[in-house]
């Protein structure tokens, strides 16, 4: 009995911990505040079992569903907006939670859904064209399954969901990049893909691992407070993971020099995935990129706000600079450009959130790049959609194939101007422009003069091939003028882009309100 009693002690004394331990795991949860992310992920396994089950005449409706369930998805939103809610929560301590359905969480997660959306009414067309060339199930599993995570990464208030989030937006991605059966270009596209986002989540993965050794916490509001009082020894390993942190967010920003993908993965990509990762993919990485800094690590802010005032600076001129370079006679010129005009608009995204370490107002500076977030997306669904419908019969792409697509198509022509100006930052793209000076007054009022004489060059080396195209649409056409038949489907995601982008450059003070993200 001795014996007994001795063995027993130790147990007793280590179940302590553990009773406590137990005492803290999460508990709560609020199923309405995590139900678009969900919606979006159910509704990829029904389509995954469905199409098991459901006869080749039918698989059109496996698109159909995945519309009306990223729809239903967008539209949980709205009970949201009366206050902020939490969940996942730590027991006994409610402000420390995994989940947090906050306005900028809400925004973000509009958007995302809202490309994912417009992707999906883009991919009904692909899917039709491709005549049983793709396979249906597995491409509407894959997009919503990434469209779930990436909904979920702007709620993920500790590193371990935002990681995981980050994942499970990304891994559906590869698949999809990948999907066309025996296209080398898919293929090589798909692996370069692969290889910098699987290096940049070790980066991070390490970062992280760093950032927990050093604060014994993964919940970004700890990590803040608990981060600035990391004991001496530690230091120098809080500060490696903070850079490391910092490097592996650069990668799936497509910030140069860590924007090598972007080009190769565009092109060889069925277009409405170029569409999604333009918007949904750059969403995924700045709103992490808004979490880790701004959230997480305010006080090495003289660590990450000289960083990626220099990094925003690199992105948007060499993303014009490659863009200017485009020759348009070259097969799939038109993609091409989008997509070195993508890494050029994410330089500018970056302005804000390097603004906010200088700014007394962080809050405001995030918030110009949520805005200018919301008009990219608009506008940039909207001249994919334009050039997957010219893509329909004009395999290649090139510039040179919209040359006169007023005189077949009036319609599409004058969106893709209207988008293109939009981007360009000319009326009557009114919303651009107000984007580009919101985030230029982001820079100027942090005192960042150089960086916003930096993006004046670089708004206007953009003109020109912005312009360049826009005069293309309008003239004469060469040969016999091809006619654009439009699907449904694709009307649909021409119309709500232009209702959109038109919407907004008339009221712009709507995007204003985006600008209390409702981080603090």
């Amino acid at each position: 009995m001795s014996i007994l009693a001795a063995l027993a002690q130790p147990l007793a004394s280590s179940a302590q911990p553990l009773t406590a331990t137990a005492a803290n795991l999460v508990q709560s949860v609020d199923w309405p505040a995590i139900a678009p992310p969900t919606v979006a992920a159910v509704v990829g396994l029904v389509v995954l079992v469905a199409d098991l089950f459901v006869g080749e005449p039918r698989k059109a409706l496996l698109g159909w569903v995945s519309v009306a369930g990223l729809a239903a998805a967008a539209l949980l939103l709205l009970p949201l907006l009366d206050g902020d809610r939490s969940t996942f929560c730590l027991t006994g301590d409610d402000s420390v939670c995994s989940y947090t359905a906050d306005r900028f969480t809400l925004v973000v997660q509009f958007l995302v859904l809202g490309g994912a959306l417009l992707a999906a009414l883009l991919s009904v067309t692909t899917l039709k064209d491709a005549d049983k060339g793709l396979p249906e199930g597995e491409y509407w599993f894959l997009l919503l399954s990434s469209a779930a995570g990436a909904a979920l990464l702007p709620a993920s208030r500790d590193l371990a969901t935002l990681i995981v989030a980050l994942e499970v937006a990304s891994l559906p991605a590869f698949a999809l990049v990948g999907i066309r059966p025996g296209d080398r270009r898919s293929s090589e596209a798909a692996l370069k893909f692969f290889l910098s986002s699987v290096t940049a989540t070790a980066v991070s993965l390490m970062g992280i691992s760093f950032v927990y050794a050093s604060t014994g916490t993964l919940y970004l509001t700890q990590v803040a407070d608990r981060i600035q009082h990391v004991d001496g020894q530690l230091h120098t390993l809080a500060q490696t993971g903070v850079v490391l942190t910092l490097v592996g967010f650069a990668f799936k920003t497509a910030a140069v020099p860590f924007h090598f993908w972007v080009p190769d993965t565009y092109v060889g990509a069925p277009l409405p995935i170029a569409a999604y990762l333009s918007v949904v993919g750059k969403a995924v990485g700045f709103s992490g990129l808004i979490l880790i800094t701004v959230v997480a690590l305010p006080s090495y802010a003289d660590v990450w706000g000289p960083a990626l005032a220099a990094l925003a600076a690199l992105t948007m001129t060499v993303g014009n600079v490659g863009a200017l370079r485009q020759q348009a006679t070259r097969a799939y010129s038109a993609v091409r450009l989008l997509a070195w005009s993508s890494v050029g608009q994410a330089g500018y995204l970056l302005v804000p959130i390097a603004a906010a370490a200088y700014s007394d107002d962080a809050e405001q500076s995030v918030g110009s790049t949520v805005a200018y977030a919301l008009m990219y997306a608009a506008v940039n669904l909207g001249a994919f959609a334009v050039a997957a419908l010219v893509g329909r019969t004009k395999a290649a792409n090139r510039i040179t194939d919209y040359r006169g697509l007023y005189a077949t198509n009036p319609f599409a022509a004058l969106l893709l101007a209207f988008f293109l100006l939009c981007l360009a930052g000319l009326p009557p793209g009114i919303i651009g422009l107000f984007a580009k000076v919101t985030v230029f007054s982001a820079a100027v009022d942090a005192g960042l003069g150089w960086l916003a004489v930096v993006m004046a060059v670089n708004v206007v080396i953009a003109l020109f091939y912005y312009l360049q195209w826009t005069t293309l649409l309008f003239r004469a056409p060469e040969g016999e003028p091809a006619a654009h038949r439009v699907p449904a489907p694709l009307t649909a995601a021409l119309a709500l882009t232009g209702v959109l982008g038109v919407a907004l450059s008339g009221a712009p003070q709507l995007v204003l309100r985006f600008a209390d993200t409702g981080l603090f």
